[in-house]
């Protein structure tokens, strides 16, 4: 009778070692941001918010910001409108090889980024094409709509089909029937896709660095400082804004996915029917 407490037990201490060995460097990131050191080390010298002030004056990490912000902002709405044609297509029709096709769409979930990053540029090689700000957005598409499908689907299959059949029989158009009827219904999770849609161009960097030209993303000027030890400072304290931020968009991406789960009477809590 006492094993089942004993293994409650190593399972607790075994979760708890596992969120501190997984979290702790994100917990060190804002400590050192503040710390009024060049030097990334223990003892701390002092309290100071110089390295976040001085994010102000430096143009390269505007240019970089503006970029970044370009490529996740366009990768948002292509990824959300391609994820929300599949997914409505995915749950509403059948067609022949319909798992194969849709098995295919969500593979560059579990493909290395590595992988699909090199065959991209091998690809756009090939075509002649230049890199630029576009081909991060392509490649950040690809990666993207699975995780836009994952999040549509949900508020796909919850719609209620009756009301669109409703609408119909009341003379509305189709285009009608998706403004006034589809639509609304599914707006909680269109945001939820956009948000984390958003956040993953916003964060990666793989395929950045692979198809990225002469104008940097984010995160590639954020590697590009890590050589020079007098720029870590500057890059803990931009780290510690975009894990403000990108801690801020997940959590506005779960309130919508929990308020449209709990409109079509789902239980909010767990993420079934996600994927």
């Amino acid at each position: 009778m006492a094993k089942g407490p004993k293994k409650l037990d190593w399972l607790r201490g075994y979760a708890s070692i596992y969120m501190v060995f997984l979290y702790a460097p994100v917990i060190l990131l804002p400590i050192f941001a503040f710390n009024n050191s060049t030097v990334i080390a223990f003892p701390l010298k002092g309290f100071t918010t110089e390295w976040f002030s001085s994010l102000m004056d430096n143009s390269a990490l505007h240019d970089a910001l503006g970029n970044s912000m370009i490529v996740a902002v366009s990768t948002a709405m292509i990824s959300t409108l391609l994820g929300a044609f599949a997914a409505r297509a995915g749950v509403r029709y059948r067609f022949p090889a319909k798992r194969g096709i849709m098995g295919l769409i969500l593979l560059p979930l579990v493909l290395p980024e590595i992988i699909i990053a090199v065959s991209l540029l091998v690809l756009l090689m090939r075509l002649g094409m230049s890199l630029s700000l576009w081909t991060v957005i392509a490649g950040h598409v690809l990666v993207c709509v699975p995780f836009s499908i994952a999040v549509l689907n949900s508020a796909f299959a919850g719609l209620d089909q009756s009301l669109e059949e409703a609408s119909f029989d009341l003379g509305e158009t189709s285009w009608g029937t998706f403004k006034r009827v589809t639509f609304p219904l599914i707006l909680p999770g269109v945001i939820s896709s956009l948000l984390i849609t958003f956040t993953i161009s916003l964060d990666e960097f793989i395929i950045a660095f692979f198809l990225t030209g002469t104008d940097v993303t984010l995160p590639v000027y954020i590697w590009s400082q890590l050589r020079f030890p007098a720029k870590l400072p500057g890059v803990m304290a931009l780290g510690t804004l975009l894990l403000l931020l990108s801690i801020t968009l997940l959590i506005v991406a779960e309130f919508f996915r929990r308020r449209s789960a709990q409109r079509r009477g789902l239980d909010a809590s767990t993420t079934e029917g996600l994927i």
